[in-house]
């Protein structure tokens, strides 16, 4: 089939890579280039696959207003979207035969919206997966085609799923597009009473609040892993948290209290009566590093309090 690509981040890469050896690629979409610092121009990984590939590449500030007569004189057979990163018009989603196609990173109905692997991290869930659906104007809303699911490996951080989701949903596209070409496509309604949904990770999200449970407080970190980074304050300074694990030792103390500091270990008080050990951190204006080389040149003192 003659398909058009809408993403922008890696997430679509794998998928992109897999299509382009089964289906003719007329084009990628992707948002506009930023500018990143000193002054250069970023390109976003589906660009650099697609030039790279000598595949066409149209940036649209806005899709719906400049992009219709472009991406209508292509003449597709589909159109498939991965992180794309704009709203489409219905004008858009009516150019193909087929329509347009989604990756979406969660089994719907469940986690619609902006982040749904961080969220399946953020939640402590153990499944998740990958939904193909087909695009309509109300967001992850569309007909179901492919769902596969797997399992979320124990502390997982939403960096390492990210990338195994990315490369499941190689593998579902290919199904999807190959039961469209044949006509066996079956395309199955989402159960509304179902519907959860993940939004936005906001920055009022990132800050640890450690009279949380100690179990949602490593989800968090988790989630936030590698980017944006959940973060408390030590000494009047950012403190980013990179990895925690449960601690096994039973300790008395406030949340967000320093209760044991050794030459190998840091373990804080949560608000559910049970510590955390730290595992990796970032001090501000340093690297990230494991607590051991952390504590070989900073040192915390039993009975401090984190985040004040």
């Amino acid at each position: 089939m003659k398909v058009i690509f809408l993403g922008t981040p890696d997430f679509g890469v794998p998928a992109l890579e897999q299509i382009v050896q089964k289906h003719q690629v007329l084009a990628c979409v992707c948002q506009p280039d930023k500018v990143g610092a000193r002054g250069k121009t970023e390109f976003c990984a589906i660009k650099k696959f697609a030039l790279a590939h000598d595949i066409p590449v149209y940036q649209f500030e806005k899709i719906s207003r400049d992009g219709v007569e472009t991406l209508k004189n292509l003449a597709p057979d589909i159109m498939v979207t991965a992180a794309y990163g704009q709203i489409l018009s219905q004008e858009i989603i009516d150019i193909a035969p087929h329509g347009i196609i989604n990756i979406h990173g969660s089994l719907l109905p469940d986690l619609r919206g902006a982040a749904p692997i961080q969220y399946a991290v953020l939640l402590g869930y153990k499944t998740t997966g990958v939904t193909i659906l087909q695009t309509v104007r109300k967001v992850d809303a569309g007909d179901m085609i492919v769902k596969k699911s797997l399992d979320i490996l124990p502390y997982e951080t939403n960096g390492e799923l990210f990338e195994r989701i990315s490369k499941l949903g190689a593998e579902a596209i290919i199904e999807a597009l190959d039961l469209i070409e044949s006509g066996n496509a079956v395309f199955t309604p989402q159960d509304e009473s179902l519907v959860t949904f993940s939004g936005k990770i906001t920055a009022e999200m990132e800050q640890i609040d450690w009279t949380k449970p100690s179990n949602d407080i490593i989800n968090l970190v988790r989630a936030l892993n590698p980017s944006p980074v959940a973060w408390t304050t030590w000494g009047g300074k950012r403190l980013k948290i990179h990895a925690l694990r449960p601690c096994d030792q039973q300790f008395e103390g406030v949340p967000g209290q320093v209760v044991q500091c050794t030459k190998k270990c840091v373990a804080v008080m949560c608000g559910d009566g049970k510590a955390v050990n730290v595992i990796r951190l970032q001090a501000e204006n340093s690297k990230a590093m494991d607590i051991n080389a952390f504590l070989c040149g900073k040192k915390f003192t039993v009975g401090e309090i984190l985040g004040e």
